[in-house]
């Protein structure tokens, strides 16, 4: 395979554009508090009840395995709304949304993300009776994903 000079300065261009937009296409810790705010208001948040789980080190930002788990007995009368995963990196820093019932049984979830990079990531669950609990979780990221939204 040959490297003509024109595809080579096209992807050095590409590269050099990427770079500059890359540190502008992610979220802030305040990008993460402010979409708290959006979704629960000023309503104070318990930590506790909550558990994050995810790997200590992620080599692929593209799929990191999260579990949560809310302690909750899931009953008619005490049981968790939702779960919000926030990210203060990603380009958008609500990643994921979850809404339980007393039917779920348990609140137990596990998926896959998209992380861009190294984080800590909160977790804020709403309970039947109003209250707000989080919990947070950290995993090393060697491939960020996410990069450009």
């Amino acid at each position: 395979m040959t490297c003509t000079r024109r595809a080579l300065l096209t992807s050095a261009g590409a590269m050099s554009i990427a770079s500059v937009l890359a540190p502008l296409a992610s979220a802030t810790p305040e990008d993460a508090d402010q979409a708290i705010r959006d979704i629960f208001g000023d309503r104070p948040i318990n930590e506790g009840k909550v558990t994050v789980t995810l790997p200590p080190i992620a080599e692929n930002g593209n799929s990191v395995p999260i579990g949560i788990t809310v302690d909750s007995p899931m009953t008619d009368d005490d049981f968790v709304k939702q779960i919000v995963v926030l990210s203060p990196r990603n380009p958008i820093a609500t990643i994921a949304r979850f809404r339980l019932g007393p039917d779920a049984g348990r609140a137990d979830i596990s998926t896959r993300v998209r992380m861009a990079g190294t984080q800590t990531l909160r977790v804020v669950a709403e309970m039947s009776d109003g209250t707000l609990w989080a919990g947070t979780g950290s995993t090393y990221v060697t491939l960020a994903a996410c990069v450009i939204g």
